[in-house]
This record gives C-alpha cells, sequence and structure tokens, in this order.
C-alpha cells in the first residue's frame, strides 16, 4: 500500500512581540530585527474618519539601530537569525 504523501505545507509561526522577522520592502533589501509593539487596535482607520495615514501595525527595532513600522505582509518571522547590528552580542 503506496503512503499518501501530505501537500500541505508547515505552519509558519505567527509574527508577535519579541519575535525575529525578517522586513522586505518591494524598494529595499531585507533586514532583520525584532518586534517591539503591536498596533493592532489602531489599524482600523475607518472609525477615526480617514485613510490619508494608514497606521502599520508592528514597529520593528532593527539590528542596525532603526526603528520601522511595518504590515504583516511584510514580515516573515525569522527565529534563524541573530542579531548582528550594533551592540549585538558576539556570543549569542
Amino acid at each position: 500500500m503506496a503512503e499518501r504523501k501530505s501537500t500541505e505545507k508547515p505552519e509558519l509561526p505567527a509574527v508577535a512581540v519579541a519575535a525575529r522577522v525578517q522586513v522586505r520592502r518591494r524598494t529595499k533589501p531585507a533586514v532583520t530585527g525584532e518586534v517591539v509593539a503591536d498596533y493592532a487596535e489602531l489599524t482600523d482607520t475607518d472609525e477615526r474618519g480617514h485613510d490619508w495615514a494608514p497606521v502599520h501595525r508592528w514597529a520593528v527595532a532593527l539590528d542596525d539601530g532603526r526603528l520601522v513600522f511595518a504590515d504583516t505582509a511584510d514580515l516573515t518571522v525569522d527565529p534563524g537569525t541573530r542579531k548582528s547590528g550594533p551592540g549585538a552580542s558576539p556570543n549569542g
């Protein structure tokens, strides 16, 4: 009897505060960092009466010291990376 191979993709970890992530933007190289805040409750701009300044859900402290804001679609959970920017521990 032949074994059935699963065609299901493994479930990726969810983005959450303290997760290591890779931020991908169309016009810039990918960078890594750590999620420091979740602004999910502020992302619904309909109740605020404007759509001209949408809120990005996640605040990410990049390894190079910058802070960026991104949407879930811009992030990939990246547990295999270690901090490599200024102040990173050489021992991991």
